[in-house]
Parts: structure tokens; C-alpha cells; sequence
């Protein structure tokens, strides 16, 4: 008599509020993925359908040529959860995420791949680790893939450097919709929403979640010049993080090593110079040396100062969008018993 097969943590039941049912939005940012629309659609419904979800949809056309919002919405035609915001050309994939959480009232967001490398039945079990009562909840991608040697090198280097508790910072993600007005991302840096989130104290969790080869199209973040903008832009949160709030950290004291060796440089040359063991010509380059390394640590303590100023001015700024974004979620906040409708 054969046994069943053993029960994996993807296939157990998922068990969800009312809430977390209901109080969603899954974002999909989509460029020229025309040929997956259909296959997107139906499963979406499928799995809305089968888990009760009441949530809504939102897919993010990111300036697409090839018709991708139009068959979309075709084939969600009557589906009332859909609905489609549209840019006017290719901004990326961190313009559509913010774009797509500006365009919901919903607590939760959960970022789908339009390509379906991940199944829509992940959907339900991020949103039972929201309700568990996680800020961001990622996915640590399960299966052979095309970039997995490079995917692990920058997740293995942005775990060492950032200290974060997950190995998987650029996969599907769902987090609380609020995160965003706190966490400024630049183009690109959808990447590092996690890093940065983590950062400011947002509670992160992983769950494994399945990768299925790509069905139709093109991938569209490929090549080696990725590697390179990725590790540059790695380099770039982290003087961001460890840097931005205190600047003279690295620019005084870069310019004071510089002129204190500018000193000794200094020193080393007048006893040189007394004892007579070099002769009047071969003291021109250490001169040459003080004055540089002087007139560039004086210039490195210049740029700390105004880069302190700048800090400040940002912190103030950070501190008034942070008491702006607080009054305006108890203007808007629904009081108890009363339901709240979706933006049109």
C-alpha cells in the first residue's frame, strides 16, 4: 500500500480574517507582457474565487506598447476587483509599485510579477503572515532559475552588510501600504524596500515560495550591465543608511586623516631638509604633497559641514511629512462599525 505524499507548508490550509480577506490590494506592474494577460486574469480569478479573497487588483501598465492593458482588460471584463492605472511611458518597476499603492485605500499590498514565475495561490498564505502581524512578509524563491549565482551573491552581500533577517530581498513581497509614506524609494530601488524598510524598524519575515519558469515573453531584468548598476546602487544605500543621517562621520573624518597626514608629511620634510639628506630639488614633491593632501582635507571638512546642513534640513523635512501623514490618516481613518469604499 503506497503512502501519501507528505503535506508541505505550501499545501497546508491557509486561515484568514475578515479582514485580511478583504483589506488588500495586489499590485502588478506589468511592461509588454501581452502574451501572459490571459494566464494572469483567469488564475487571479481562480484564486480569488477558491480562498474567498475580496480584495482588489491593480495592474500597473508601465508605458507597455504591445497592447498589454487592453487584453487585460479584456479578459477581466466583469470582473468588478480589477482595474488597470496606467503611465504614460516606462518609468520601472519602482515607479509602478508606488504608483499602484497610491492608487488603493488598502491596508495591505502585495507585489505580484506580471510573468507568473510565482503561482497566485502565494497570494492567501502572504496575507496569513500579514495577519499574523508582520509588517513586510518576502519570499525566498524555491527552484532552479537563470540568475540564481548572481541573485545569491547580492543577497548574501546585502544580508552582511545591512544585517537583515531574510535571504530573499528581491522577490514577490506584501507589506503594509503605510510603509511607503516612510520609506522614499528612487528609481530602481524597489530592490532595497526591504533594507530600507528594515532600517526603520519594520518587522520582516520569509516564507519558500515556488519559481516556474517564465511561459511567455522576455525577461526584462537581464544582462551584466544589471550586475553593475546593482552593486553600485548597493554602494549607494549603503552611504545612504550609514552615512546620510551623519555625514561628517565620512567626509571630517576622511579630511582629517588627510591633513594630519599633511602634517606628518610636513614634519618629515623640514628634518629632511635640516639634516640636508636629500638635496633642494628632491624636496619639491613632498611639498607638492603637504599642499595636496592639505588643501583636500580642508575641502573634505568643507563638504561635511554643508552635507550636515543638508541632513538637517532632511530630517526636518522627514520629521513634518511624518506629522503631515499622520493627520491625515486620522482625518481619513473610517470610526469603528463604519465600512470603508474603495477609491474610483
Amino acid at each position: 500500500m503506497s503512502q501519501p505524499a507528505p503535506t508541505t507548508e505550501a499545501d497546508r490550509p491557509v486561515r484568514l480574517s475578515a479582514e485580511a480577506r478583504r483589506d488588500f490590494a495586489v499590485l502588478v506592474p506589468a511592461w509588454n507582457e501581452v502574451d501572459n494577460m490571459a494566464d494572469l486574469i483567469r488564475e487571479l480569478r481562480t484564486t480569488f474565487e477558491r480562498h474567498g479573497l475580496e480584495g482588489e487588483v491593480l495592474l500597473i501598465d508601465d508605458g507597455s506598447t504591445d497592447g498589454t492593458a487592453e487584453s487585460a482588460e479584456r479578459a477581466a471584463q466583469g470582473w468588478a476587483p480589477f482595474r488597470v492605472v496606467r503611465h504614460r511611458r516606462n518609468f520601472g518597476k519602482t515607479e509602478a509599485m508606488v504608483t499602484g499603492a497610491e492608487n488603493t485605500d488598502a491596508r495591505w499590498v502585495i507585489l505580484f510579477d506580471a510573468d507568473l514565475q510565482h503561482g497566485t495561490e502565494e497570494i492567501p498564505r502572504f496575507l496569513e503572515k500579514l495577519d499574523e502581524g508582520f509588517d513586510i512578509v518576502t519570499g525566498r524563491k524555491v527552484g532552479r532559475y537563470e540568475k540564481a549565482a548572481v541573485s545569491s551573491i547580492y543577497n548574501r552581500l546585502s544580508r552582511m552588510i545591512f544585517d537583515i533577517p531574510v535571504s530573499d530581498t528581491n522577490s514577490m513581497k506584501a507589506f503594509r501600504r503605510d510603509i511607503l509614506g516612510e520609506v522614499r524609494l528612487r528609481h530602481d530601488w524597489h530592490r532595497f524596500f526591504v533594507v530600507l524598510a528594515y532600517a526603520r524598524g519594520f518587522s520582516i519575515t520569509e516564507i519558500d515560495i515556488a519559481l516556474h519558469e517564465r511561459r511567455h515573453g522576455v525577461a526584462k531584468y537581464s544582462g551584466r550591465s544589471r550586475i553593475v548598476v546593482g552593486m553600485l546602487d548597493l554602494l549607494s544605500v549603503w552611504f545612504f543608511l550609514f552615512f546620510a543621517r551623519k555625514p561628517m562621520m565620512l567626509f571630517g573624518i576622511s579630511g582629517l586623516v588627510m591633513a594630519a597626514a599633511g602634517v606628518v608629511v610636513g614634519l618629515i620634510t623640514i628634518v629632511l631638509r635640516v639634516i640636508e639628506w636629500v638635496s633642494p630639488i628632491g624636496y619639491r614633491p613632498l611639498l607638492y604633497l603637504v599642499l595636496l593632501l592639505e588643501v583636500l582635507g580642508f575641502l573634505l571638512l568643507g563638504f561635511g559641514f554643508i552635507a550636515e546642513m543638508v541632513a538637517q534640513q532632511n530630517a526636518e523635512f522627514d520629521s513634518l511629512h511624518r506629522d503631515i501623514s499622520r493627520l491625515s490618516r486620522r482625518a481619513v481613518s473610517p470610526r469603528i462599525g463604519e465600512s470603508r469604499t474603495p477609491r474610483d
